[in-house]
């Protein structure tokens, strides 16, 4: 964003909250906003309305783990993201350090998925929203898979199926 910036290209992004923890809207809009990039921040269910309604040129987001096939593991929701993307003919990049691979793993199905604390989602703010006897499914990442990515760009320079990463 900020070297699209630099060199005169006007960006304007649309930074999805991710549930339960923010970090979206705690981390991504604070940074991008700081460094002087129009942000919005929406609910992350409002994504496939904001990609029907404003018809953005690309989808971005980053990856805590991306395996020899192009899968790549990010916050929970990434995948509803890539599926949505698809289906409104925009492209989805991930952009990750070349750290972020880890070609040990064939597929993304060897990337283990943490499942966070039952309070994250149930008593956000301290505040009890489900109901005690309610179960609670909260993994903190999904996994996308490398069909519903347009590449992955690096520091190296962008990588696209099929992967040969360095």
């Amino acid at each position: 964003m900020y070297e699209a910036r630099r060199r005169g290209i006007e960006v304007r992004v649309f930074a999805d909250e991710t549930r339960p923890l923010l970090q979206g809207a705690r981390l991504t809009a604070w940074e991008l906003s700081r460094g002087g990039i129009a942000t919005t921040v929406i609910c992350d269910n409002m994504a496939a309305a904001v990609m029907r309604e404003f018809k953005p040129d690309a989808v971005i987001v980053g990856a805590d783990r991306i395996a020899a096939n192009g899968d790549a593991a990010n916050k929970i929701g990434t995948y509803g993201l890539a599926i949505i993307a698809k289906h409104h003919g925009v492209p989805f990049f991930v952009a990750a350090p070349m750290t972020t691979f880890d070609v040990t793993l064939k597929d993304g199905a060897g990337i283990p998925i943490e499942q966070r604390n039952r309070k994250e989602v149930a008593e956000p703010y301290g505040k009890l929203s489900v109901p005690p006897e309610a179960s609670v499914f909260n993994p903190a990442f999904d996994v996308t898979p490398a069909a519903l990515i347009s590449a992955h760009i690096t520091e190296k320079g962008v990588y696209r199926a099929p992967y040969h990463f360095e």
